[in-house]
């Protein structure tokens, strides 16, 4: 099965994805300083996430075309955690959620 995820992105442009400062460069994580926002003490929130109609800074590329994270090896753990099975036709049920939000078809679910 190809992978979806390669010409969808809506999970990159429907959610807010804070995650724990430690992912940061500067604190000794991988996730670019300059595409994060703090957001509290002990946490940051990748940029462009957090508006009513998010997208995050680092999706580059057409929703529902073709998309790829422009941070792929450095992306936070939400990102990370989101859709690990998605490779394996496994999709959740946030994943039609933000799919349905860009207005693209909903995928099989098996939420488990």
């Amino acid at each position: 099965m190809d992978n979806p995820c390669l010409s969808c992105g809506a999970c990159c442009a429907a959610f807010r994805v804070t995650f724990h400062s430690s992912e940061l460069e500067s604190e000794g994580g991988r996730v670019p300083d300059g595409l994060a926002d703090p957001e509290g003490y002990e946490h940051a929130r990748l940029k462009g996430t957090d508006y009513a109609n998010p997208r995050c800074l680092a999706l580059c590329g057409t929703i529902g075309e073709k998309v790829w994270c422009g941070i792929y090896a450095e992306r936070p753990s939400p990102c990370r955690e989101f859709a690990p099975l998605a490779e394996i036709g496994n999709f959740a049920s946030a994943c039609n959620r933000a799919r349905a939000r860009h207005g693209l078809p909903a995928l099989p679910v098996v939420d488990g």
